[in-house]
């Protein structure tokens, strides 16, 4: 949009060549803007083809927080977006011991958000909608009531075994369908809400029951789960759908930063 193209010509002045640097740049300005517009985190998401190198992980994520620290926007505001990969949760793990807060993405499973509490991260984003899409094919019908939505179901569950266990992590529920999923999951953390949604519920004069509850989540029905590598990866490997799902999403995520990398290249 021509409204943001300065932010691209100054990250392109500013990385003199660089095209790393200036891709690191161009999400640290758009950043850096939102959080003058927003209380609160910014999330800002580390190259998805890094996805399954712990290392490169953590290196990208500490440039970034450079970045926003010679913007005058403090490592406090910002979250570091990375798919939640057994690589990318044990980077996430290095950073939070830094002070440097992580948003663990494209959640589809129990067993990437055990690894994830278990390691102190700040704040998971499980993916209701996708989970709904994913089931909705694969059973050939056209939806599910909204207390049976799969989607619903998962952060329930991910809800009430952190509360449950006295983890700390911050549960954001994101990729909504529809209103119903949103109001099966008040009470939740956080919720990520779509704008057209947000105006749908706005609008609506039907009352708001509170279906999550930290104080029921420790009656659960639920058994701890010890997690290391091989179980983790195995866990995974035994949901198809959370397979498919995370590996799609990190496709999904590196092409569009190969589309923005192609409108830099243009302008370096």
């Amino acid at each position: 949009m021509p409204e943001y193209e300065k932010l691209i010509d100054d990250a392109v002045a500013y990385a003199k060549g660089d095209l790393a640097l200036a891709m690191d740049k161009v999400a640290v300005n758009f950043g850096t803007e939102i959080s003058k517009i927003v209380p609160g985190y910014v999330s800002t998401e580390v190259d998805a083809r890094l996805s399954f190198d712990t290392e490169a992980t953590i290196s990208k994520a500490r440039k970034i927080i450079e970045l926003y620290k010679e913007a005058g926007v403090d490592k406090s505001r910002i979250l570091i977006k990375i798919a939640a990969t057994w690589e990318g949760i044990q980077a996430a793990q290095v950073l939070e011991k830094e002070g440097i807060t992580c948003n663990l993405t494209l959640i589809f499973s129990l067993a990437q958000a055990v690894a994830c509490a278990e390691g102190g991260i700040t704040l998971v984003s499980p993916f209701v909608g996708r989970i709904m899409d994913w089931h909705k094919k694969e059973s050939g019908v056209d939806g599910f009531k909204p207390e049976e939505d799969p989607g619903v179901i998962s952060v329930t569950q991910i809800y009430n075994y952190y509360k449950k266990f006295g983890y700390n992590t911050i549960v954001m529920g994101a990729s909504f369908r529809n209103a119903d999923e949103i109001l099966m999951l008040a009470g939740c953390d956080r919720l990520t809400i779509s704008p057209a949604l947000l105006d749908e519920l706005v609008a609506s004069t039907e009352p708001v029951t509170k279906r999550l509850d930290a104080a029921e989540a420790a009656s659960a029905d639920m058994q701890k789960i010890d997690i290391d590598e091989k179980s983790f990866r195995w866990m995974l490997n035994e949901d198809p759908m959370a397979t498919e799902k995370l590996a799609e999403g990190i496709r999904n995520f590196a092409a569009d930063i190969v589309h923005l990398e192609n409108i830099v290249k243009k302008k370096m």
